[in-house]
């Protein structure tokens, strides 16, 4: 761990870049000529940095861990480095801090952030392995969560306690897909001192951009969209100013979080072309959703963008494109189980399995009845049928449209129309 002032910094990671976006994916954080001139940086494996003097050693751990010579691979090599710029680029962020996976960003973000004694507001549409994060590890050290609506908006200040630390947020939210007003909720927060910390893995920074309204912390899972082909885990938090990225890069050097450079380099490398994917997954997401907005097998689809979704005006407002994740809900039926396993199992284009954000389309069902507490109980949670999240990949959109109008047909011939259907 460095024991050198982490307070010396350089400057700001998040100065305007006036060049297109597609441009920025392409050159931001490469530096050919500064490695023999080969396009990306080579992979720096390694744990041990050696040093030819011990003035040299002792003045290495006196400077920054963003911009300042490596020390140890724990706390950082060129490619993590390299990745680190280009996501603060990205999120108009001072800094960012890349961990080895989504969940372990979350964790860092919140441990920088909180402390036995202190209350959390959390968000009750938030991704499951979070909500255990809260109601084991952080009760354990003595941090109160309560999990609250995720529409509360401006109205979340009625639930601050003067012991109220953060507010986390998630938008869209976890399988249920509502929007939260995360302007309201930030303008609110900074009056009262509260830290904002925000998941937006599901929009990328390319549709939002959390920090411009007032947001402190983003998370990523860089799993998902930045990677792009579900061959690696890791996670990042951009910060919003030099203070917080010195406090979330300290928790994570603290316990020993690590990014691997091999991880890195194929995460950089997938943002490259993450503007151009992630505009075939919004186009394809919403012609399959449109398709299915047609289909009496569903009861409703879950996509903020499409303007049956009960918050597509906040949507609409705040973000500048969706992407390739969204949800709906597969009318019930007398069989039940037997029903939906039928139409799960007949799908040929669509995995059964978690994550998101890969080239390959996956569908999982959920139920968050047993999860979700704060009120109103959301719509997708009612008795209607079974809650489905899908993941639309790079496929043709007809052929995916096709996978699932066979899977459903299929259910139905064996088991008949579902009621209303």
């Amino acid at each position: 761990m460095n024991t050198g002032d982490p307070s010396a910094i350089g400057g700001s990671e998040g100065t305007a870049d006036p060049r297109g976006l597609g441009t920025r994916l392409a050159h931001t954080a490469r530096e050919p000529f500064a490695n023999r001139g080969f396009v990306n940086t080579p992979i720096h494996r390694g744990s041990t940095v050696l040093f030819r003097t011990l003035d040299e050693l002792e003045g290495a751990m006196q400077v920054n861990t963003r911009t300042g010579p490596y020390t140890y691979g724990l706390i950082g090599n060129p490619n993590s480095r390299e990745l680190e710029r280009m996501l603060a680029s990205l999120d108009g962020a001072a800094g960012a801090v890349v961990v080895e996976s989504g969940l372990a960003a979350v964790s860092v973000a919140l441990l920088a952030a909180l402390k036995s004694g202190d209350h959390l507001l959390m968000t009750d549409s938030c991704y499951g392995p979070t909500r255990y994060l809260c109601t084991h590890v952080l009760a354990q050290l003595g941090v109160e969560t309560t999990f609250y609506d995720p529409r509360a908006g401006a109205a979340i200040e009625a639930l601050i306690r003067p012991n109220t630390r953060v507010v986390f947020l998630e938008s869209p939210g976890s399988l249920t897909f509502e929007i939260q007003d995360v302007p309201a909720i930030a303008r609110v927060c900074r009056a009262r001192g509260v830290t904002t910390i925000i998941d937006n893995t599901w929009a990328t920074p390319l549709f939002f951009r959390p920090i411009e309204h007032g947001v402190d912390l983003v998370v990523h899972a860089l799993t998902k969209y930045q990677s792009g082909n579900s061959d690696i885990l890791l996670g990042a938090v951009s910060c919003a100013d030099d203070a917080w990225w010195r406090r979330v890069k300290t928790t994570a050097e603290a316990h020993g979080h690590y990014a691997h450079p091999d991880d890195c380099a194929t995460c950089l490398r997938g943002m490259r072309s993450l503007e151009v994917r992630v505009k075939r997954h919004e186009a394809s997401a919403l012609e399959v959703a449109r398709w299915l907005e047609t289909r009496t097998e569903i009861v409703r689809v879950l996509h903020p963008a499409l303007p049956s979704h009960p918050d597509h005006a906040l949507w609409k407002r705040d973000f500048t494109g969706s992407t390739g994740l969204f949800g709906c809900v597969l009318r019930a039926h007398p069989s039940g189980r037997a029903y939906k396993k039928a139409f799960l199992e007949s799908l040929r284009l669509f995995g059964m399995g978690f994550s998101w954000g890969g080239f390959e389309s996956l569908v999982v069902a959920s139920d968050v009845r047993a999860s979700r507490i704060a009120p109103p109980f959301p719509d997708a949670a009612s008795n209607e049928g079974t809650l489905l999240r899908l993941s639309i990949g790079l496929e043709d959109p007809r052929d995916l449209i096709a996978d699932v109008s066979g899977a459903l047909a299929t259910a139905v011939a064996r088991f008949g129309a579902a009621g209303g259907a």
